[in-house]
């Protein structure tokens, strides 16, 4: 049997954006790294260059999207989830902020073996692991085994509805590639009375503004982390298809420009890059915008 695919090299982005979280507000002093401050001051000009350029930059994509997952989970806990996994959890203050605010949730954050290793040893530093908020370590290629995704998700009440979330991970991976996880969750997510599954994608809508330049863009983060950076859906009809052709039974895409008036997340000029998907099995969620 073949070894699970490595994806090791991206894993330096969890330090970049876990700063991003930090100077935002969004994340608690320990969360901060030289290593992340240090990628944050060197892309600053390149940042300034796109909001003025481009109208935004990596950090407000990067805080709509981490905004608006937040604003689902909050609804979807309002709705009687009280089970999360976080995939790829690299520096994400998420699972620390929710587990303050809501007692009754069990939380299980999730990554490569050496980035789980010291986000635990983080959590552990501070006493803010418990039976209900823990960090295991996970590669979503794995079919089998304490890496597999069936081993953390087989520790959950199945009587009960999940919320599994990825942010920053997909748009890492070829369509096929990562095509081939959400098939192996939406299968998962069929032993819950209800799963949803949260995700950022950055689509690439034929005809959009600065559609050469994110492409451009795009090429050069692949080159930087070793892996093949893909923008998978030129419209919502064709994101929709694909995932209820993977066994989902709805896709529903949340667009960030649709809550700037609920939500305290920063505006682009134009259309934004990011959208937020959110894949359901089971009892279809409330319409919430």
């Amino acid at each position: 049997m073949s070894e699970p695919r490595d994806t090791s090299s991206i894993s330096f982005t969890a330090l970049y954006t876990g700063h991003v979280w930090t100077r935002d507000g969004l994340s608690a002093p320990f969360f901060r790294t030289r290593g992340g401050a240090f990628l944050y001051g060197a892309l600053a000009p390149f940042e300034y260059i796109g909001r003025k350029v481009v109208g935004g930059n990596i950090r407000t994509f990067l805080l709509q999207r981490h905004h608006l997952i937040d604003h689902r989970l909050h609804q979807l806990i309002a709705e009687g989830t009280t089970q999360v996994v976080e995939i790829a959890c690299g520096l994400s203050p998420r699972g620390h902020r929710f587990c303050q605010q809501y007692p009754e949730l069990t939380y299980i954050e999730t990554d490569l073996p050496d980035m789980a290793r010291r986000k635990e040893s983080l959590l552990r530093a501070q006493g803010l692991l418990s039976d209900r908020h823990r960090v295991q370590p996970i590669n979503i290629f794995a079919d089998e085994g304490e890496l597999s995704l069936a081993h953390v998700l087989g520790q959950l009440d199945t009587n009960k509805p999940v919320v599994v979330i990825t942010e920053g991970l997909v748009n890492y991976f070829p369509l096929a590639v990562i095509s081939a996880f959400w098939r192996k969750l939406a299968d998962a997510l069929r032993a819950f009375p209800a799963g949803t599954y949260l995700t950022d994608n950055y689509p690439l809508y034929e005809g959009m503004p600065f559609y050469r330049t994110l492409k451009t863009l795009g090429n050069m983060l692949g080159t930087i982390s070793r892996s093949q950076v893909g923008f998978h859906f030129h419209s919502d009809p064709q994101a929709i298809s694909h995932f209820e052709s993977l066994g989902f039974d709805r896709l529903t895409i949340h667009n960030p420009a649709e809550y700037y008036d609920a939500l305290p997340i920063p505006k682009t000029r134009g259309n934004p890059m990011v959208r937020i998907l959110e894949a359901t099995t089971g009892r279809l969620p409330k319409e919430n915008p």
